[in-house]
């Protein structure tokens, strides 16, 4: 399970499509699954996919069994060769999990850590992008040693350049950009590649934006954060309270993000960190509160319990921070 990234680490490098492209790469078969499929937190994935999708099972350095389509298979057999010519070396982690494999997870999570916990880390059966066989998760070799653990490969960002500047001839984009997570729902993740299609991958690499946007699922727009100045709480933790929020903003299906601060270290009084743990419904306390103050715009129809159409301002993201140091979007309103 990927652990959230601060934007502060999420570094984004440079990527370019001038390396030529491998004469073999596999083509889409004209019949069978959409590999254009998008399937994130509001989309779910088709009820015919498991039953389509054709899959491959291999064993990884670590003895892992994993299974991938086998379309994207072939690419990224592809890909792993050309990169190996420059001494970049990387493997499959995870990969395919079926929807029921899936409902396994929670049912575990919810039995150890209850269902709110279940709920923020654990993606809903039938909507994580790892049920279509096309979402691949790679961990690096370095000197013939796995390095598989987020903070570790997050040290390497010259291997994952090179690894991102050649992903879109052989047909993979890189999924979670930073920045982007009010799109996604996810921070910022370099080893996730998702598989498309060279000429797909190439035109959405080119432009620098999401699949969401590339099949119009969604608008994107320039979005303002201003994490202003703070004596309690560092620029990374606010970066990570950002991606946080951004995360969750992503399920407000078609609504547009414009703008995200922080409010300033007043918002961490005790009266609101009291007020915060009256609303909690579990055992642990927070310890230190913090408010962020969004604008955003909500679609014509469809707007669920917001005004359709409109222009919020200073919309109130209230956060918790437990005895772990992990952060919780309490509670979310508007003071208009």
């Amino acid at each position: 399970m990927k652990k959230l990234i601060s934007a502060a680490l999420a570094l984004l490098l440079a990527v370019g499509c001038t390396a030529p492209a491998a004469n073999n790469v596999p083509e889409q078969p004209e019949e069978g699954i959409d590999y254009l499929v998008l399937v994130n937190k509001l989309h779910p994935l088709p009820e015919d996919w498991e039953a389509k999708v054709e899959t491959v099972k291999v064993t990884n350095q670590l003895g892992n069994e994993v299974e991938v389509e086998k379309t994207a298979y072939e690419a990224y057999q592809q890909l792993k060769e050309d990169l190996e010519k420059d001494n970049v070396f990387i493997d499959l982690d995870s990969v395919r999990r079926t929807v029921a494999e899936q409902q396994e997870i929670v049912d575990e999570f919810t039995k150890e850590y209850g269902a709110e916990y279940t709920a923020k880390v654990v993606a809903k059966p039938g909507y994580s992008e790892h049920h279509t066989g096309l979402a691949l998760d790679v961990y690096l070799i370095i000197d013939g040693q796995p390095v598989y653990e987020n903070d570790e490969m997050l040290q390497h960002p010259d291997l994952w350049e090179k690894i991102h500047s050649r992903m879109p001839d052989y047909g993979f984009i890189l999924r979670y950009l930073p920045g982007k997570e009010h799109i996604t729902g996810y921070a910022y993740e370099p080893w996730h590649l998702r598989y498309v299609g060279v000429d797909t991958a190439r035109e959405i690499t080119e432009k620098g934006i999401t699949l969401e946007a590339y099949l119009g699922a969604v608008n994107e727009t320039d979005v303002s954060i201003d994490y202003g100045t703070s004596e309690l709480y560092t620029q990374e933790v606010r970066e990570e309270m950002a991606i946080l929020i951004k995360c969750r903003f992503a399920a407000l299906e078609g609504c547009e993000l414009h703008s995200l601060r922080y409010v300033g270290d007043e918002s961490a009084s005790a009266e609101k960190l009291a007020w915060l743990n009256s609303l909690k419904d579990y055992d642990s306390e927070y310890g230190k509160a913090a408010c962020f103050l969004m604008d955003f715009h909500t679609p014509k129809e469809n707007s669920g319990s917001f005004d359709p159409d409109h222009e919020y301002t200073d919309y109130q993201w209230w956060l918790g921070c437990d005895a772990d140091g992990d952060w919780d979007i309490v509670d979310y309103s508007n003071q208009e």
